[in-house]
């Protein structure tokens, strides 16, 4: 079983652009949005994944993640009918300086335009990491900030 450890802070400016190493469209829905067991379909660049998550337990929670054919996810957006639970944004990729880590910035589009999150994975709930002058307040565990809550509502 796969554990994704990770914490999420909200950004308080843009400099993280400029020393990203990459960025990625992405466009995400959800097949189910139930805090237990959400399933999401991510379609980055040309690459598309099925992503089944549990609950958050602090930061921890466990995680499958399978690559598909991004055509089929594609179809599974049309036919699901899912563009409504549908989240668009722009993630760069920005070393974080310790060695394996790396922070995760999403630039959202749409009704969530002007929202910018960061996250970053952790090998374990308790390693040490520095955050950039760009990192504000931490939301790691406010489920407002989940995307499978944002796909539902306008407010944050």
């Amino acid at each position: 079983m796969a554990k994704e450890i990770e914490r999420k802070f909200l950004v308080t400016d843009s400099s993280y652009r400029d020393v990203a190493s990459e960025s990625h469209e992405i466009t995400q829905f959800y097949l189910s949005t139930n805090p237990d067991r959400t399933v999401r379909v991510r379609i980055m660049d040309d690459h598309a994944f099925i992503t089944v998550k549990t609950r958050n337990k602090g930061s921890v929670r466990n995680e499958w993640e399978f690559e598909i054919d991004s055509v089929q996810a594609r179809e599974i957006l049309h036919e699901t009918g899912s563009a409504e639970n549908c989240i668009s944004k722009i993630r760069y990729i920005v070393p974080a300086g310790e060695p394996g880590l790396c922070w995760e910035v999403d630039e959202f589009k749409g009704k969530h335009n002007g929202l910018v999150v960061a996250e970053i994975e952790l090998p374990s709930p308790d390693t040490g990491f520095n955050l950039p002058s760009f990192i504000g307040e931490e939301v790691t565990g406010k489920k407002e900030y989940y995307n499978s809550s944002l796909v539902s509502t306008t407010d944050v």
